[in-house]
């Protein structure tokens, strides 16, 4: 059985917003939007790849906060697994500096504005729920 290779994407969330960031390469994949990321590389946790990935294509100094239920199969051997993520105080706002063109902060409302990959659409609807609930969570907080 050949040994599975985890991608982690990053649901980097901001007040409510989701960040999505549009492929330029490779030509299969450009014009389409995904959840940032990369491959785990050997002896590091996929906590410490998120936080890599994260300032290697989008300049910035996040955190992992919270692994979202589920794993997607990418093309042998990947399977992607995602984190819900936050910029840490004083992060330089996201820019696209590998593998991306355009950055886009959505809103529950925006998500499916963008043309997703396959790929990322169950982890962004998973992420989509949690999104909810914690504004659920927020409003319910603001009435009592």
């Amino acid at each position: 059985m050949t040994e599975r290779i985890v991608v982690v994407g990053a649901a980097l969330l901001d007040d409510g917003r989701l960040l999505a960031a549009r492929r330029s390469a490779p030509p299969e994949l450009a014009g389409r939007w995904e959840l940032p990321g990369g491959k785990v590389e050997p002896g590091e946790t996929p906590e410490a790849a998120l936080v890599r990935e994260l300032r290697e294509e989008l300049g910035v100094e996040a955190e992992a906060v919270e692994r979202v239920p589920g794993r997607w199969p990418l093309r042998p051997p990947y399977v992607l697994c995602v984190w819900t993520a936050r910029l840490r105080a004083g992060s330089a706002a996201p820019k696209p500096l590998q593998d991306h063109d355009e950055l886009r902060w959505l809103t529950p409302a925006e998500i499916w504005d963008v043309d997703w990959l396959e790929q990322d659409v169950p982890a962004v609807r998973e992420t989509l729920a949690r999104l909810d609930a914690d504004a659920d969570a927020g409003a319910d907080a603001d009435t009592h």
